[in-house]
């Protein structure tokens, strides 16, 4: 799909920095190296660098560091939850709406929903035309933290950070998930939230989705991450079997339309886990949610 681009007499960066960890199980070193040669006889004008990250969170530091420093497009060469790391850093570094500096992901890792959701062209091509395009991002407030958490791609509660706690413990790679998704199907159990307006709601699955791809095979809308609007798609509680055919019906065919919105409240009623862009966090009881779309927050290429 084609999205919002800003034309500019100036370009938008004359630096990329290539973000990449060198710990992971993927190949985003072998990435980043071959993205900065193409680059050199591409975009011979372009100062390209390449970053290692250090330890958990390097990824968030070293993004606002380079979007304070100029006119920079960071790449988050990963899966979507280490571009989520850098999306933190150039929205942290920005005034509070729209990012300090473009972010763009260049994918190295077992999720990349982001990337093939928005994909028009080859990223090095994309870098080299320097044409900014703007998307949307779910702005996540939770009571109690000093500022809000973003996410390029989606919000999601009861089996999907489930199944992704699960991989974590139990490794990647086709037949292990396999094995560890028909684990996380057996010993999930639905989770109960209040809901704003609408009182106590017990769910198998809560995503709010501003991407139409999520877990590289599952179709959760038609949606358009440049509408304004993000897809509540949700899954009241319901038998295991009735479950595994809904997870199957979106992973062969989609889910279809569903229903959008720009804001969505709900409060803990217990612990749970919930998921960001495929990072995971923790939520105590009684803790308020309030996620909001941001309109065309996040300058990237695609």
């Amino acid at each position: 799909m084609a999205l919002p681009s800003e034309p500019s007499p100036v370009p938008a960066y004359d630096r990329v920095v290539l973000v990449y960890n060198p710990q992971s199980s993927g190949d985003g070193e072998q990435r980043a190296e071959q993205a900065r040669a193409t680059l050199a006889e591409q975009a011979p004008q372009l100062t390209v660098a390449l970053k290692a990250t250090e330890y958990a969170g390097h990824a968030r530091v070293i993004a606002e560091e380079e979007a304070r420093a100029g006119r920079v497009l960071v790449v988050s060469v990963s899966g979507d939850g280490g571009y989520n790391e850098v999306v933190q850093g150039v929205m942290a570094a920005g005034d509070g709406t729209r990012s300090g500096a473009v972010a763009a992901v260049l994918p190295a890792g077992n999720a990349n929903d982001h990337r093939r959701a928005t994909r028009e062209r080859p990223l090095v091509d994309a870098i080299a035309a320097a044409r900014v395009s703007r998307i949307d991002l779910l702005r996540v407030e939770i009571a109690g933290e000093g500022g809000p958490r973003w996410a390029h791609s989606y919000l999601g509660l009861g089996i999907t950070p489930t199944v992704a706690l699960e991989l974590e413990r139990g490794g990647k790679g086709s037949l292990r998930e396999i094995v560890t998704t028909i684990r996380a199907f057996s010993g999930f159990h639905p989770f109960e939230i209040d809901v704003d307006g609408e009182g106590r709601k017990r769910f198998d699955s809560l995503v709010l989705a501003n991407t139409t791809e999520m877990a590289k095979y599952v179709t959760l809308s038609d949606g358009d991450p440049a509408d304004g609007l993000f897809e509540v798609v949700t899954l009241p509680h319901r038998s295991k079997l009735r479950l595994l055919a809904y997870a199957i019906r979106a992973a062969v065919k989609g889910l279809g339309p569903q229903p959008r919105t720009s804001r969505f409240s709900f409060t803990t009623l217990s612990p749970i886990p919930v998921q960001l862009d495929g990072e995971v966090l923790d939520l105590p009881a009684h803790r308020g949610v309030a996620v909001r779309i941001a309109p065309q927050a996040l300058a990237t290429v695609v």
